[in-house]
């Protein structure tokens, strides 16, 4: 358990140096500049932040088969994994840019086309929603289940 674990400083003085935080058995924790929560990465910085580098990389996923099984994988596996969560993060619009244009990259390999009009045309013909949307709408979701609680 101790393995998994690690410190991380977010705020105004997170480059500050840290004292050494020490467990009950004596085992030092490290301090780290991201650190992996359910495949949310977070960073450290002035204020919460989270890393989509690793979230991104839907376009791995490549030619391994014709595009409606390579579409039905990525949108039955991969927006899952990528969406997780991110409801509950502070987003900017570079973070949402970033997300877009890594989904609109994957179409163009998967259509061999540089055109985003053709990308467009082939989201929509396979209703495929841009991810900043797609996080708005979830984001929404998210807003009116937590003012139900309150």
């Amino acid at each position: 358990m101790l393995k998994k674990s690690c410190c991380i400083c977010i705020g105004p003085r997170n480059r500050a140096t840290c004292a050494p935080v020490c467990c009950s058995s004596g085992i030092m924790l490290p301090w780290v500049d991201q650190l992996d929560y359910y495949g949310i990465f977070i960073i450290r910085s002035r204020v919460f932040k989270i890393s989509l580098d690793h979230s991104k990389k839907v376009s791995i996923i490549g030619r391994i088969a014709n595009e409606d099984v390579v579409l039905q994988l990525l949108y039955s596996k991969c927006l899952p994994s990528l969406m997780y969560g991110l409801e509950a993060c502070p987003l900017v619009k570079l973070d949402l840019s970033s997300l877009d244009f890594e989904f609109n990259h994957f179409f163009m390999k998967l259509f061999k086309t540089n055109n985003l009009d053709v990308v467009r045309v082939c989201q929509q013909y396979f209703s495929f929603e841009m991810l900043s949307s797609l996080w708005k709408k979830r984001l929404a979701l998210f807003d009116d289940k937590i003012f139900k609680f309150r």
